[in-house]
Parts: C-alpha cells; sequence; structure tokens
C-alpha cells in the first residue's frame, strides 16, 4: 500500500491546527460575553465558570503550541507555508491572553461583591463587552478566510471601546466616597475590556501578514504595554 505524499499529510495537519485555533477563539468569545454577563447581572456563579473555563482554553493554547513544535520539529515549511505557522502562534497567544483578561473580570466581579455601584459605569462596561465580544468574532473569521477588509476594520471597531473606556475613567473620577472603591475596580475592569480589543486587532495584524507577507501595524501608536 502506497504511503501518501508527505506534503499532503503536512497540509492536512497545519489545516487540522487552525481548526484547533478556530475552537479556542470560540471558547474566548464565551468567555468575554460569560465574563460582562457575570459582572453585569453581579453572577457569582457565572464569574467562578469563567474563571475554572480558563483552564479549558490553557489546554487549547498549549495543545496547538505542542502540535506547531511537532509540526516544526518534523517539517519545513516556505513561504505561505512558514507564514501560517508563525501566524498561528501569534493568534494562539493573543488568544490566551484574552482569556487572562476575562478571568480578572471574573476575579474583580467576586471582589465587588454587593458593594454600590453606578449604572452609568456598569452601562459602558456592559457596552465594551458587547463590542470586545463583536470584535473578537470579527478577528477569528477575518483570519479564517484571509479578509484584509474586515482585518482593518477592527481598527474602527477599537476606537468605539477606547471612546467608552476614557468616557467610564471620567464617570469614576466623578464618584463619591461610597462608590470610589467599587469605582476604581471597575477601571482595572474597563482596562481588561479594553486590552482585549486590542488584541483582536493584533489578531487582525496577523491576518494582514498571511495576506500581504509583510508586517504592520494597523496604526501608527504602539499598543500600552502589558500590566504584568
Amino acid at each position: 500500500m502506497e504511503s501518501r505524499p508527505l506534503r499532503v499529510t503536512f497540509h492536512e495537519e497545519l489545516a487540522d491546527l487552525e481548526d484547533s485555533l478556530q475552537r479556542e477563539g470560540t471558547l474566548i468569545v464565551r468567555s468575554v460575553q460569560a465574563a460582562t454577563r457575570a459582572l453585569v447581572e453581579q453572577d457569582l456563579e457565572l464569574a467562578d465558570e469563567v474563571i475554572a473555563f480558563d483552564d479549558d482554553v490553557d489546554n487549547a493554547y498549549l495543545a496547538i503550541q505542542a502540535g506547531v513544535q511537532s509540526l516544526l520539529a518534523r517539517q519545513t515549511p516556505v513561504a505561505s507555508d512558514l507564514r501560517l505557522v508563525l501566524a498561528m502562534l501569534h493568534v494562539n497567544l493573543h488568544l490566551e491572553r484574552m482569556a487572562d483578561y476575562c478571568v480578572t473580570v471574573a476575579k474583580l466581579t467576586k471582589l465587588s461583591g454587593n458593594a454600590p455601584s453606578d449604572s452609568r459605569i456598569v452601562a459602558a462596561l456592559a457596552e465594551m463587552g458587547v463590542r470586545a465580544e463583536e470584535m473578537t468574532r470579527v478577528a477569528l473569521r477575518s483570519f479564517q478566510r484571509r479578509d484584509l477588509e474586515r482585518a482593518e476594520a477592527l481598527v474602527d471597531l477599537d476606537e468605539l471601546i477606547d471612546r467608552t473606556n476614557r468616557r467610564l475613567a471620567s464617570h469614576v473620577l466623578g464618584l463619591d466616597a461610597v462608590h470610589r472603591e467599587w469605582g476604581l475596580r471597575m477601571l482595572v475592569v474597563s482596562r481588561c475590556l479594553e486590552r482585549i480589543g486590542d488584541h483582536a486587532v493584533d489578531i487582525g495584524e496577523q491576518t494582514a501578514y498571511l495576506v500581504t507577507g509583510e508586517f504592520r501595524e494597523f496604526t501608527d501608536a504602539s499598543h500600552p504595554e502589558e500590566i504584568s
């Protein structure tokens, strides 16, 4: 019985890894959605689920990393294949970090408990969560379809999140002493949601890299450094 050509097997493995990446992305969308709902509804049980769910994301992340390493150890991809492998490594990392931000939101939801809240700030966070979820979906779809136009549209979507983040910050600065501690925690939540949007833009940049063969940032300004 003749064995299949080596290159066919390689491309099948590459396709399987990309499918796994999309499945991981679906987990992130669920995490963003659940973390936002837990915060808005003060659903502490759901917040616990978001925290526990991070193990599934970590397992998916590690499986993709291992799969890519195994592929590179056995094969030597060139040209567009190599770009795809490198892009998947970057996207995998961005997705894992997005999940970490969801966990932070869930933990802050639990810490806030039944503290006095402000409806304007909650509404702004709900809006940011919806936009972050939308951006994650757009980023994943653009990568899957190699859709440069859709990827570049993430910049405008990100600006909407940034505007809401700035508006929320001004609301927090105006809070009285009773709401101040809660408000400061919500600033961190806002920062997490804003960073999820930034990572979605980064995934869009990887789509552009796949399509054009050149890496470029969509905006001139550098992304803020990660908070450790």
